[in-house]
């Protein structure tokens, strides 16, 4: 893949992120995810790839959204394999809270698990765990290895996980532990990239969420040197044998980093819709001017830019119908 790509993904979060803010706060998440995904299918329009998205909103049937099967990209090369979430937390941002963002992955094409949308139960841990923690391991095992890699204590660790009853005994054995627990109400890939930078003060990422955004927090924690390890959590025999169709011979195995993210290279980028550990959330000022932060990384370089732009939304938004030109 071309290392301009990158730029032009980060184009696409922006699109998505400028258009969805206009929404934080109102309540509204079907409308912000709606302008979220238009921005992005639109400004996907430009950029010179022959994606495929792999990991999208739904499948075709559930348009307008980035559905499973889509086509995006005016070129014939590279052909690449897409994991889109136009809006990331999309509760969060109708309730104004912190964490939204837009995000995308992009991996030569055959490279990203095709992951049913389902729940996958994960364990995410930055660069000094990487390679020293296991999904099966209980907990209180992997605060004591992780503390010890990440020359802590255990009672100054911090685990994050979703709030939700099914992790009440999850929670209950990190805080017996001795560690500290911080509660999200959503935002599945912020919270496990989040472990892979020291500043957030976030250790661990721990529970069941989603599997779509598993395999997108997987790009960019292999971009960042920090590992997720996965396993699927099909509820019944219907998802259970949607897993098979979807060419996942054993659904009940552990997915390595390899498994959810294959090969030497894949592009993560991702832009703050609202206010969060990693990313500022967009800033509307006067004049028509708006303010985006992102950041974009690379596997195969393991470089990380963080980029903050200036928009001039007169020359970039439609204020009739909130939609971000490309023109």
């Amino acid at each position: 893949m071309d290392r301009e790509l990158a730029m032009e993904l980060v184009r696409v979060t922006e699109a998505a992120a400028i258009a969805s803010a206009q929404w934080m706060g109102r309540g509204r998440k079907n409308e912000a995810d709606g302008a979220a995904t238009n921005a992005m299918r639109r400004m996907f329009d430009t950029v010179s790839i022959d994606g495929t998205v792999v990991i999208g909103e739904g499948e075709m049937d559930e348009a307008p959204m980035l559905y499973i099967g889509e086509k995006v990209g005016c070129a014939a090369t590279p052909a690449v394999d897409v994991a889109v979430d136009p809006l990331e937390g999309t509760n969060i941002l109708a309730k104004g809270l912190p964490n939204a963002m837009s995000v995308i992955a992009i991996a030569d094409r055959g490279n990203l698990l095709h992951a049913p949308d389902m729940y996958m139960e994960k364990l995410a841990v930055g660069p000094r765990a990487a390679g020293k923690v296991h999904l099966d391991d209980p907990i209180e095992e992997t605060l004591r290895i992780v503390a010890e890699a990440n020359n802590k204590r255990v009672q100054d660790c911090v685990v994050i996980i979703l709030e939700r009853d099914r992790h009440k005994e999850l929670i209950e054995s990190v805080r017996r532990a001795g560690a500290r627990v911080r509660l999200i109400g959503d935002g599945d890939v912020s919270s496990a990239i989040s472990t892979a930078f020291d500043d957030t003060g976030i250790d661990i990422c721990a529970g069941i969420g989603g599997a779509p955004e598993g395999v997108i927090a997987a790009a960019a924690l292999k971009c960042l040197g920090g590992e997720m390890q996965a396993r699927l959590y099909p509820e019944d025999e219907q998802e259970y044998e949607r897993c098979l169709s979807m060419g996942i011979s054993d659904p009940k195995c552990i997915l390595t980093m390899d498994d959810l993210v294959k090969g030497d290279d894949a592009i993560f980028a991702a832009t703050g819709v609202t206010d969060g550990e990693l990313l500022k959330g967009v800033r509307f000022y006067g004049g028509d001017r708006a303010e985006t932060h992102s950041v974009v990384m690379r596997v195969k370089t393991g470089t990380v830019r963080f980029i903050r732009a200036i928009h001039n939304l007169a020359r970039k938004m439609d204020p009739k119908v909130l939609q971000y030109k490309t023109e």
